[in-house]
């Protein structure tokens, strides 16, 4: 495996089309949280720069956070604004050991995914060191 290609030196690993596609065929996303011109699967995103963190989130959203040490804040956010009236769905790394899995998200619909999710970034695709899940806010 090339760890360079997982490294945490990048935030910005681009979510597998056909993953994406398999829920926004499910769910039909009118944002892109965690986003920027390269790697954005909906017209409408956010980016660093715009930071989603301080944004208010309408709609159906979709959120591939950056998975260092800020993805519990990102989490905490998706909860917030599903309790605020928004969906958001989250590709999440399967860390059930953590807080924020603990604090938000056993509070949502929580999927597994088998096998693990090949990421892309410059060109590179490879799979994760990591299970992922995805989980589902919605206003209760």
């Amino acid at each position: 495996m090339n760890k360079g290609l997982f490294s945490s030196k990048y935030d910005d690993w681009e979510t597998p089309a056909d993953l994406f596609g398999d829920l926004n065929a499910e769910f039909g996303f009118d944002l892109d949280v965690c986003a920027n011109v390269e790697n954005t699967k909906c017209e409408r995103y956010l980016t660093s720069e715009i930071n989603g963190l301080a944004q208010r989130w309408r709609g159906v959203c979709f959120m591939n956070p950056p998975y260092g040490r800020e993805i519990g804040k990102w989490v905490a956010k998706a909860y917030e604004e599903a309790a605020a009236g928004a969906t958001v769905v989250c590709l999440l790394p399967a860390r059930t050991d953590t807080r924020w899995f603990h604090d938000y998200c056993v509070k949502g619909e929580i999927r597994f995914i088998k096998g693990r999710v090949k990421f892309r970034r410059n060109g590179k695709t490879g799979p994760a060191p990591f299970p992922s899940m995805v989980v589902v806010f919605r206003t209760p």
